[in-house]
């Protein structure tokens, strides 16, 4: 497979169309943070109102990402990724025409759903890849197109200063934000014309019914309904941070808490009515048909610790080498995006090793263990300590965090093929959870290095359990090797093979 992805045929054009998809997806989500600061001079903003934007950036991302998975699922990656990226032109030009901070937010809270844009291509790269190179290929597309925030942060300023001739003199953020906009709108349409769902031949599996996730026992109904708590709790906890920048008053932020309380009212009532034959006693799935709901539940709880670490991480990453070492803004900050770059070659490692190692579930354990024990010990980085141990230190515990996050999806798609969009989904969305409950832990910690120990600690210690769940209580998904997936037969195989020959011509073995 490493020979034959420098080719752009078959199926390795499909992988390199849709990990630049979520390039883009990742460009347009994370296109504010490198311009915040002129920003928020050009308009005149208070540095709560900056915060506050952060915060919308990724507010609607959870049951964004949780939405698509079902779209994704009813609908195929193809026309669901295709107009995702239509649709982020619209949010960006609000953005990039704004005069006011209430536009402001509410262009960030609808940006937030383009960053749910990851989980389309799990789908489709799972669709064209057999479970023995899963893990590699969605490594591939997660750690590739996931470089797309760094390439924001490093070619946005330069972009709006080339376009300042435009705007008088001054940087022109707004052209460069809407650019980006319009650049995954482009984009999206030559994807739509560009890719198929799956090979020629292969049938699509749909979920016999949509609007709720679908499980094969009265337990795992249970089991979800307990799981789907955090995706509705994370927004309560998302308000409360907007209520105390003055973003929402006390009436309203009891009214949104109300509004989430109806949303998992009204989520749980849909997984009921896709599952109420089961519920009811009226249909039962037979042995070969079941999954096991507690391997997404752990799976959930891998990318809180190792998605959602990420994003909190590389949130404060720069102030934590600016304080602990007494750097300069420039080196802090590049010194913090060598985490960023460990994802062109960590999270295809991490799918890789999870490919040849023979066992998902103790590459998932292992990896998960030594982001743990990374964490601890940059817990105890202090300004005594020797820079570059420091920042080799920083890149090691990198990867072990994005290898666990290419591992976590190197069993995603083995799970259920019918329900991989909303597996996906849900996995995905508790990255979101993590970053936004370690964020909020680290507001509240006192600044300083009792802070950045505490902060490091928790992240570590919440590894380690997991890393623990993962070796315990983890299954081994079925055909982790298998030379083709669930639901197909060796005439598929065969018609696959048909349509992805590494020459470009059309043959079969039969």
């Amino acid at each position: 497979m490493l020979t034959e992805l420098l080719s752009f045929r078959g199926r390795y054009r499909t992988l390199h169309l849709t990990w630049f998809a979520f390039f883009l997806s990742f460009v347009v989500w994370f296109n504010f943070a490198p311009l915040a600061t002129t920003v928020k001079e050009d308009l005149g903003l208070e540095i709560g109102q900056i915060r506050t934007l952060a915060i919308c950036n990724v507010a609607l991302t959870v049951p964004a990402r949780i939405i698509i998975g079902m779209l994704l699922d009813k609908y195929g990656p193809r026309i669901t990724y295709s107009l995702l990226l239509m649709f982020a032109a619209i949010p960006c030009t609000m953005f990039a025409l704004a005069q006011d901070f209430n536009t402001l937010v509410i262009s960030r809270l609808l940006l937030s759903i383009v960053g749910a844009g990851f989980v389309i291509g799990i789908r489709m790269v799972a669709e064209w890849f057999p479970p023995k190179e899963i893990g590699l290929a969605e490594g591939i597309y997660g750690g590739w197109g996931n470089f797309g925030s760094a390439a924001s942060a490093f070619t946005l300023p330069s972009v709006a200063l080339a376009l300042a001739f435009l705007s008088g003199g001054q940087s022109n953020w707004r052209l460069a934000i809407a650019l980006t906009g319009i650049g995954a709108a482009i984009y999206g349409f030559i994807y739509f014309f560009s890719v198929q769902d799956t090979p020629t031949g292969k049938v699509y599996q749909r979920p016999n019914r949509h609007g709720g996730m679908e499980v094969t026992s009265k337990r795992d109904f249970w089991f979800l309904m307990v799981m789907n708590i955090p995706l509705s709790g994370v927004l309560a906890l998302l308000a409360w941070r907007l209520s105390k920048v003055g973003f929402l008053n006390q009436g309203q932020l009891y009214i949104v808490w109300a509004c989430l309380v109806g949303l998992y009212l009204f989520q749980a009532y849909k997984c009921w009515d896709v599952n109420k034959e089961l519920m009811t006693s009226r249909k039962r799935y037979p042995a070969e048909d079941r999954y096991n709901f507690s391997q997404v539940a752990i799976l959930e709880l891998t990318y809180i610790v190792n998605f959602g670490s990420e994003l909190a991480v590389v949130s404060m990453l720069p102030a934590f080498f600016e304080g602990t070492f007494g750097l300069t803004k420039a080196q802090a900050g590049m010194i913090a995006a060598s985490y960023a770059f460990m994802n062109l070659m960590s999270r295809p490692g991490g799918g890789l090793i999870s490919d040849k190692l023979g066992s998902r579930r103790w590459t998932m354990a292992v990896l998960t263990a030594g982001m743990g024990i990374g964490y601890l010990m940059m817990g105890g980085v202090n300004g005594n300590w020797w820079l570059p141990g420091a920042i080799i230190l920083t890149m090691a515990c990198s990867f072990f965090v994005q290898a666990g996050e290419g591992s976590t999806f190197a069993i995603v798609p083995l799970i259920k093929r019918r329900v991989t969009g909303q597996v996906a989904g849900n996995v995905g969305a508790y990255g979101n959870v993590g970053a936004v409950c370690y964020l909020t832990l680290y507001s509240l910690l006192p600044e300083g290095a009792i802070g950045n120990q505490i902060f490091f600690q928790t992240l570590g210690v919440a590894g380690l359990i997991v890393a623990f769940l993962c070796a315990f209580f983890l299954k081994e998904p079925k055909g982790s090797f298998a030379e083709f997936h669930e639901g197909e037969d060796e005439l598929e195989l065969a018609t696959e093979d048909v349509l992805m020959p590494v020459d470009g011509q059309k043959r079969s073995r039969i």
